[in-house]
This record gives C-alpha cells, structure tokens and sequence, in this order.
C-alpha cells in the first residue's frame, strides 16, 4: 500500500484560508499563537476560525515558550486538539503542559549543519522517554529566533528510521515538495511561508498547488 504523506498548512489567519486548506485536502490547519509572529491569531480568532472546521482535519496550535496558563487559556477559547512547541521548552515543560490541558503535541528542532542523525534520535527518544502525550519531532531549519523562517535545511542529516514519523518542515514550497517526499519520505510535511504571496498572507492557488504536488510526488512512488 502506498504511503500517504500528511500535509499541514500553517500560519492561517482567515477563514477563506482554512476552507481553502481544507477543500484541496489538508490533513491539519495550524494557528500561531506567538505574539511576535506576523501569522499570530488571537484565542478569540483562533475560535472563529476553528469554527468553520470540519471533522478529520486536525487543529495544531503552535506555541514559543507560553506558559500553562496562557497554553489552558488558548484551548479553552479554541478548541486545538494538538500542541506544537516552538520555543525553548524541555521536555519536562512540554509534557506538563500537555497534561495541563489534556492535548498531546509536539516539538519544533531547529536543525543546525552540526547536528547528526544520532542527535535526532537522541533528541526524540528524549522526550518520548518524559511522558505518554509526545506525539513526533518537526523538523525545521535552523533561524535565529523562533519559528519558521523560509530556509531549508539539509534533508541528508534526517535518519531513514526517523523519517516515516517526523513532520518535515522548512522552507517548502510548490517548487521543492515533491522532491522532498520522494527523498525524505516523512510522515507529513509542513508549510506556511510557502504557500504566501506576503508575510501572513496566504495564497489560494498556492495552497492547492502545495497539496497538489505532494498528492502527485506520493502516487509517483
């Protein structure tokens, strides 16, 4: 049986976006919740827009070093059903949270050039060790400061055996998505600026041209 490699489309601020993502096949929308970010939603917008969410497309929130209070605060206003950490959060951190407010998640690795496969594994292994609501690694480029800053990393350091449960992330776009299904083949990938026309603004025919291609790089393997 072929593997259906999941797409999540992050950064979405508009509910024309999310029914976008969600009619050409999403698999997951995600919601930033750090004010820093030009994709920071409110809790109260984060609501209205969940609210146009059919069943089966999962909800991700994405959060930079929040507390248990603001993370409980978020999901009771917006009903998230999946944490993603972006900041400095250990894995003790991240597992109370998660316990916190009854979600599981998972953890953001800014992939440095000196990182090697073991580091990886190390890192995941980690934090499956601290609790029961870990769910996977996304894999990102390393950028100074937190979140996704439209670089792509060396896909060469990911370990096959990490690959078929890690999100990739990172600098993907219509251009490089079949490529990085058919070379990584992991899990889900992951993209936001990639499918933007501005910092924030998504584009429609982006959206269903990401999807579109990781939908054709999947049936080609």
């Amino acid at each position: 049986m072929n593997h259906r490699t999941r797409i999540k489309i992050c950064g979405l601020s508009k509910t024309e976006d999310v029914q976008t993502a969600v009619v050409a096949g999403a698999d997951a929308i995600g919601l930033v919740f750090y004010p820093k970010s030009p994709r920071y939603v409110t809790p109260d917008r984060a609501g209205n827009l969940l609210a146009v969410l059919p069943p089966f497309v999962t909800a991700v929130g994405l959060f930079v070093n929040a507390s248990v209070d603001e993370v409980a605060m978020i999901v009771e206003q917006a009903p998230i059903a999946l944490l993603q950490f972006h900041g400095d959060e250990t894995p003790e951190q991240c597992h109370a949270i998660a316990a916190a407010v009854n979600r599981p998640f998972i953890r953001a690795v800014r992939v440095q050039p000196d990182m090697a496969g073991d580091d990886l594994l190390k890192c995941e292994q980690d934090y499956r060790a601290a609790g029961k609501r870990f769910a996977g690694l996304l894999l990102d480029a390393y950028v100074d400061g937190y979140g996704g800053g439209g670089k792509v990393f060396d896909w060469s350091l990911i370990p096959k055996e990490l690959a078929p449960r890690a999100v990739l992330s990172g600098g993907l776009s219509v251009q490089n998505a079949a490529d990085a299904v058919t070379r990584v083949r992991p899990y889900a990938v992951d993209v936001s600026s990639g499918v933007e026309l501005s910092k924030g603004i998504k584009d429609p025919a982006r959206i269903r041209a990401f999807i579109d291609a990781v939908r054709q790089a999947d049936a080609s393997l």
